[in-house]
């Protein structure tokens, strides 16, 4: 799964899409419009085999990410910002968006997250080297792509059956092969693979999961959205003992985490 993040980029809708024909251009004969829309896809499908995706890659790291405004500088992230190919994780109608600073839609009511949130999650998430990291939602497993550099092994849980599958093929596709996948209820983590050194969550429930709690090692951290569709906020929690360190990060609006956590 993944987000509508704040502050909000506009997702592509009927109005922004270029493909789609204005509404007061319904006059064309139907032959006129199969015409013209054969001709737009054909034109954008050569522009986006002539894109030039690491060009793009490079801009959208140093216009989107390190920008002063924006402030992503964990050169790790940034490399693996720079290395991972979004576009291979987006539907091939909207390569040539892939790294524009926005959400797309990936299908089933899910999004592939905006590049700075994905990196700003990661960044907070203080991935190191010899980590196990739990992704609750995996989308279009892109993040789970980005973790794939950083960390020894990721665990990813998708509730969306069929996203669940594509983005296991990508991901071996590609060749992340510390990434394991599976179909299952976010809410109730990995067990049989915890305990974790840190989980990263990208759907939001109303109160921090318990199970994901007592999956997280001693000292460990968990980045997790929280809060109703309209009042969310981004945390980053530590576990101390009996004690759970939480400091809100930034104001954020996520797809709401569904399963067990939407029935409690």
């Amino acid at each position: 799964m993944s987000e509508n993040t704040h502050p909000p980029a506009p997702a592509p809708g009927p109005a922004t899409l270029p493909w789609q024909a204005p509404q007061q251009r319904r006059h064309f004969a139907a032959p006129w419009r199969t015409l013209l829309s054969a001709l737009f896809f054909a034109t954008h499908a050569v522009e986006a085999a002539d894109m030039d995706y690491n060009r793009a890659r490079t801009r959208m790291v140093a216009e989107q990410l390190s920008a002063s405004t924006r402030g992503i500088s964990h050169p790790e992230v940034l490399k693996a910002m720079a290395t991972v190919p979004r576009h291979e994780f987006v539907p091939a109608r909207l390569r040539r968006y892939a790294y524009d600073d926005r959400p797309l839609p990936i299908g089933y009511a899910q999004t592939i997250s905006q590049p700075y949130m994905v990196a700003f999650m990661t960044e907070k998430l203080e991935p190191q080297a010899t980590d196990r990291v739990l992704e609750i939602g995996t989308g279009s497993g892109y993040q789970a792509a980005i973790l794939a550099g950083l960390v020894r092994a990721v665990y990813s849980i998708e509730i969306v059956e069929p996203l669940a599958i594509r983005a296991q093929a990508d991901l071996a596709r590609l060749g992340y092969g510390n990434v394991s996948v599976r179909h299952g209820d976010g809410y109730l983590g990995w067990p049989e693979a915890a305990p974790f050194d840190a989980i990263i969550v990208t759907c939001a429930p109303d109160h921090v999961p318990q199970p994901l709690i007592d999956q997280l090692r001693e000292g460990g951290r968990m980045v997790i959205p929280v809060g109703e569709l309209e009042d969310q906020n981004l945390y980053l929690l530590r576990k101390r003992g009996q004690t759970l360190q939480r400091e809100a990060i930034l104001p954020v609006r996520f797809v709401p985490m569904t399963g067990t956590a939407s029935r409690r």
